[in-house]
């Protein structure tokens, strides 16, 4: 049995499906089942709690081989950054010891270094979540992500509507930062296979795609699947972040002040090709992305 946090959200359902897929038995933490219908038809097991609940986080993990821990949030207020994932992950790591958990598989992010830990309160609580995992004691694996890329969340959705609609696409800096985005189902078999592979074990992957492009390349590649002819207009970074911090609490806002910063720290690709000898997936192509999310 392994126990999954954050299923309910966009790389959520899709490492479900994978789990599933790979004959699982997963256990869902969720704090409103009655919103959880899609993880009963998957056959997850549901059990009630929160992270800033240890209580119920010692329920969760009762009887669970493994734990794959996604939870994390974009935006807040940086005590609720540190009581949902730097407190959280601490609470939910003692707890998974004391069940005697075998393997904790955890959810990090491309771009968090001792570097940039101070950048924004998501990185520091990236970086703290980290932090913990690796001084837990478990036998853990952590993986580090570009942006993911799908059709039912993130950011491509997003970008897609963009290059469709709007005649300028609007690109935050002088666009020449770097990305390497990964299809959510990629990144979600990688979760799948570190359950079991003791080569992962105790070791940090960083992932992303076959393609590396800038910000400028990525709108292109979008107009031109899409079969549309997009000007593009670089908006300074200053500009960007006093326009999100206008806007950033507004349900779905494009983009938030700490993004905008996170964007301008510079490129979100890896330096390194473990992941790819590790875990031997035949990665979807940049292109292939967006057609999908079609």
């Amino acid at each position: 049995m392994t126990l999954l946090t954050g299923a309910t959200g966009f790389v959520g359902g899709h490492v479900v499906r994978a789990l599933r897929d790979a004959g699982e038995q997963v256990r869902c933490l969720v704090r409103d089942p009655g919103r959880a219908a899609e993880l009963e038809r998957l056959g997850c097991e549901l059990v009630q709690g929160d992270m800033t609940e240890p209580d119920t986080l010692r329920g969760a993990v009762d009887g669970v081989e493994s734990v794959v821990h996604l939870v994390a949030i974009r935006q807040g207020k940086r005590s609720q950054f540190e009581a949902v994932m730097s407190r959280g992950t601490r609470a939910l790591l003692d707890a998974a010891r004391d069940a005697g958990v075998r393997r904790f598989v955890h959810m990090s992010a491309l771009g968090t270094t001792d570097e940039t830990k101070d950048l924004v309160p998501y990185y520091r609580a990236k970086w703290d979540m980290e932090q913990a995992v690796q001084a837990s004691g478990l036998p853990h694996v952590i993986f580090r992500p570009s942006f993911v890329f799908a059709p039912d969340g993130g950011i491509l959705p997003t970008f897609r509507r963009l290059a469709r609609l709007t005649p300028v696409t609007p690109i935050v800096g002088s666009g020449e930062q770097r990305l390497q985005p990964i299809w959510a189902d990629d990144l979600a078999l990688c979760f799948a296979r570190a359950l079991e592979d003791d080569g992962a074990t105790n070791r940090t992957f960083e992932l992303g795609g076959p393609d590396v492009v800038t910000w400028n390349e990525l709108y292109e590649r979008i107009a031109k699947v899409l079969g549309k002819r997009r000007a593009l207009a670089h908006i300074p970074a200053g500009l960007a972040s006093t326009g999100a911090r206008a806007t950033q609490w507004i349900p779905n806002a494009p983009l938030s002040a700490d993004q905008v910063a996170m964007i301008e720290a510079g490129d979100n690709v890896v330096t390194n090709t473990d992941a790819v000898h590790t875990f031997q997936l035949p990665l979807v192509p940049l292109e292939d992305q967006i057609r999908r999310a079609a």
